[in-house]
């Protein structure tokens, strides 16, 4: 399979340097992430100019109509420069849901808001215990009337606090872990019976542990069929972590050339330390993470396009989730052991790049978490 950019991808790709170049440096950053909101309405509002808030979402509905594969160089720099705009919260989970299982009304009134910068969404779905599984859900929901009400916590909504809409996750039959049974809900952040406790994640980005009390909503805020929705989880799900495989490679290369960059201006013995061999060894190592990162993610990117079999498509999400996991602990721990003890220093980007890096490998699953899920998958699959 042929993984080499088209023109437009790299002319997408050159417009992006050219916005992180100008408005997104490392300082203009850290002051994001000391904000009270941890995130930039400005730096939205620029997204939205360029185009990127559209990038993946249906060409109907507002959007480019572009895939995984075409976003992969909006994700890339987004791991480059560590920006902590919740663009994979609203674009690839959130607009994706209500993209490919929201009714017609739904789709036309929020998948363009979305697009255009006027709405931020999160999905709230994991809660204690789940283990990242998406089928555990626990938080319960009963009809009255038209309306749904539920009550339940989930654990860490990436961004929750700074979106307009929650998409909810919540059972309304079965026990907490089957496949049926499961409902997503549109959930307004200000609706009554919502309380949200921010969170501040270990690599700068925020979250929050939303708290729903006899929340009710009408039953219109229905996403897809009801009891029904673990297909769609799982696929949007698969699509947000090939792209997250693909942020995971411009963290890693970025990491790789601020160390590189270290290695020749520090001295010792009167020499760069570059001009030792070990650490040469050390850092050809680096390169061929980098290049073997960026291979599965690209592998994973194709497969959320054009892999219609669920399957074979989690498989090989899940395989590159996997390497990417490993990929991501290796270099961000080596790179901040070249560095020494100015490794871990606030004022030093490849420390900020080091915690991403390890939020990332964790994010959606880890690599045990992911063996197990492709070994599993691997046996249903030939039996």
């Amino acid at each position: 399979m042929n993984f080499d950019r088209t023109e437009e991808q790299n002319l997408l790709a050159a417009s992006i340097a050219r916005f992180v170049a100008r408005d997104y440096t490392f300082e203009v950053r850290r002051r994001i992430v000391s904000s009270p909101a941890g995130c930039s309405d400005d730096v939205w509002r620029t997204l939205a100019e360029l185009g990127l808030l559209g990038l993946t979402l249906p060409a109907t509905d507002g959007g480019l109509d572009g895939g995984a594969l075409d976003a992969m160089s909006l994700m890339e720099a987004i791991g480059d420069a560590l920006i902590v705009e919740p663009w994979l919260a609203t674009v690839a989970l959130g607009a994706r849901l209500i993209a490919r299982g929201g009714s017609e009304d739904q789709r036309r009134r929020l998948v363009p808001a979305v697009a255009s910068g006027e709405l931020r969404l999160a999905f709230a779905h994991m809660e204690a215990g789940a283990d990242h599984t998406l089928a555990h859900v626990a938080t319960r929901a009963r009809v009255d009337g038209d309306d749904y009400i539920f009550s339940g916590i989930k654990r860490a909504v990436p961004h929750a606090a700074v979106a307009d809409e929650l998409i909810v996750s919540v059972r309304t039959q079965g026990a907490d872990a089957d496949a049926d049974g499961l409902c997503l809900l549109l959930v307004a952040r200000d609706t009554p019976g919502v309380t949200l406790t921010p969170l501040r994640m270990l690599d700068g980005t925020r979250a929050a542990d939303v708290r729903f009390d006899d929340v009710r909503v009408p039953t219109g805020a229905v996403l897809g069929s009801p009891g029904r929705a673990l297909a769609l989880i799982e696929e949007v799900v698969d699509f947000a972590t090939a792209l997250i495989c693909a942020e995971a490679v411009g963290a890693i290369g970025s990491a790789n050339r601020d160390t590189l960059e270290y290695l020749k201006t520090r001295r010792q013995f009167g020499v760069p330390i570059g001009s030792f061999q070990a650490l040469q060894h050390r850092m050809v190592d680096l390169t061929i993470e980098c290049e073997q990162a960026r291979s599965m993610a690209s592998l994973a990117c194709a497969a959320v396009d054009t892999e219609r079999d669920p399957v074979a498509r989690s498989r090989t999400v899940s395989a590159a989730k996997v390497r990417i996991a490993d990929a991501c602990r290796r270099v961000s721990q080596e790179s901040v052991q070249l560095h020494g003890g100015m490794g871990m220093s606030d004022e030093l980007k490849v420390s900020h790049t080091f915690r991403r890096l390890t939020a990332i490998a964790q994010q959606f699953g880890g690599a045990d978490h992911h063996l197990a899920r492709f070994a599993a998958l691997d046996e249903g699959h030939s039996g």
